[in-house]
């Protein structure tokens, strides 16, 4: 088999991969790409995407049993289950389509199968252990994703789900145990207690989204108990009991064990990179907990090999591979306006009910640092949209280096907030001050008052609380 030469290959097509390609070739690098399952990765077609269709069925679901707070009435609502999953799977496959779109558009060569390195610059593609292509390039980036952690005894199966199975079940479980309680277990169990689910959370430390900032992870717990979900923190599943139809699980709590009773499980314990089977045993490429070791520009030990994304150190999400593409590619082409990743700049958002957002460090990060803070809240109780939304439960909370007004990070809970907290993601790039923020016009009536509002409570000049 010739080999096909090519400036850049990247491996796997999700959201860091596809668009390392589509750079590259705006650059104008002769590029492949090389996937084994489906253009766009888990994000589009198992993740972020398709998640994000099942999460506003359940809150459109939510909301008509609610109507009467808007003057609304609505007889004998009901769901079809199948026609929710089916929705979920045509939006995943209808972007998935826009990408093989964008392939072509920017005259990508796409290979299905498996790469695996041969040796500097070479790579081999596979389709069911059959060669499908060999590749020459002096500059390979692995983009390789990750996939859900299965610990002992919690292996998938028709009753014990991960992120996939959650996704596409044929039936609606009537009652639901989720294992984690980071984005992705409280936006499944998010869907499900809104769709009428009994959901039982388990988390093994003390407090909820764990990643968040602690007045966000306790506000959040409130809310989601008063929805009728039961938290159990500081806990774990010793044992699962798998009947025919049903799972019994034996939480440890404090050394006491309970028995719970579900019809299925969901396992959200964390992600373990793709790291596997990529032909690194001949090169200098290192690997670390499961996860590719790269420098501040991607770069691995081996010359001429790249790795972004989930493949790589966290934190693990979409926009940050996206973002990572962005500088390997610009990086070897040489350009001069290229910047390293501030991990502190990239925002997170859960998409659970009421939406979580954060970014840069939480308080108790930013005094762990040595830095003496000022903090702002803002609660949504005290804004006009909020009120007239019907969404009164939330608030923001922004943390300042008291000494030079540096935004430090940002924090919210409540509606909408995935959409407001790049706001303060474009204010942590350009490194303004609490002067700035107080300056900025924000438009009225707005959730993004409360941003505003926020930095004038750091510094007590609130005026609406």
């Amino acid at each position: 088999m010739s080999e096909q030469q090519f400036d850049i290959v990247v491996v796997g097509a999700g959201p860091g991969g596809y668009v390392a390609a589509i750079r590259a070739a705006q650059l104008g690098f002769k590029t492949a790409i090389v996937e084994r399952e489906n253009l766009g990765g888990i994000c589009l077609n198992w993740g972020c995407i398709p998640t994000k269709a099942l999460l506003r069925s359940s809150e459109i679901h939510h909301l008509l049993h609610n109507l009467d707070a808007y003057g609304l009435k609505a007889d004998n609502i009901s769901f079809d289950f199948k026609k929710i999953i089916d929705r979920s799977r045509k939006v995943a496959g209808q972007l998935s389509g826009g990408i093989k779109h964008l392939m072509k558009k920017n005259n990508i060569t796409v290979f299905d199968g498996t790469g695996k390195l041969l040796g500097k610059g070479k790579l081999s593609v596979t389709k069911d252990n059959k060669p499908v292509a060999e590749l020459k390039a002096p500059h390979i980036i692995i983009a390789t994703g990750a996939r859900a952690r299965v610990l002992p005894g919690l292996e998938p199966d028709k009753l014990v789900w991960t992120y996939r199975e959650a996704m596409t079940p044929s039936e609606m479980p009537k009652s639901l145990l989720v294992i984690g309680s980071g984005a992705i277990g409280m936006e499944f169990a998010s869907f499900y207690r809104n769709m009428g689910a009994e959901v039982t959370v388990v988390e093994l430390i003390d407090r909820i989204l764990p990643v968040e900032d602690a007045d966000i992870s306790a506000f959040a717990r409130k809310a989601f108990e008063k929805q009728g979900m039961k938290i159990m923190t500081g806990a774990k599943v010793a044992k699962l009991n798998r009947g025919a139809n049903d799972v019994e699980a034996e939480v440890d709590i404090g050394g006491k064990i309970e028995k719970i009773k579900v019809e299925r499980v969901i396992s959200a314990v964390g992600i373990v990179g793709n790291s596997e089977n990529l032909g690194f045993e001949n090169t200098k490429v290192k690997v670390d907990r499961g996860h590719i070791v790269v420098n501040q520009w991607l770069q691995t030990d081996e010359p001429g090999v790249y790795a972004i994304g989930d493949v790589v150190q966290g934190p693990w999400l979409a926009h940050k591979a996206s973002h990572e593409a962005i500088i390997c590619v610009e990086k070897i082409k040489g350009l001069n306006d290229v910047h390293p990743l501030k991990i502190d700049n990239i925002p997170g958002c859960t998409y659970c009910m009421p939406q979580v957002a954060s970014v840069g460090l939480t308080e108790a990060k930013a005094k762990e640092k040595g830095y003496t803070v000022k903090v702002g809240k803002f609660p949504f109780i005290g804004n006009g949209k909020a009120i007239a939304l019907g969404e009164p439960e939330g608030f923001v909370k922004t943390v300042f280096d008291a000494k030079t007004g540096e935004l430090l990070g940002a924090h919210m809970i409540g509606a909408e907030v995935t959409e407001l907290i790049q706001g303060y993601g474009i204010s942590k790039t350009l490194e303004a001050t609490e002067i700035e923020l107080m300056h900025t016009i924000f438009p009225h009536p707005t959730l993004s008052e409360m941003m505003h509002e926020s930095v004038l409570d750091a510094y007590g000049k609130v005026i609406h609380m």
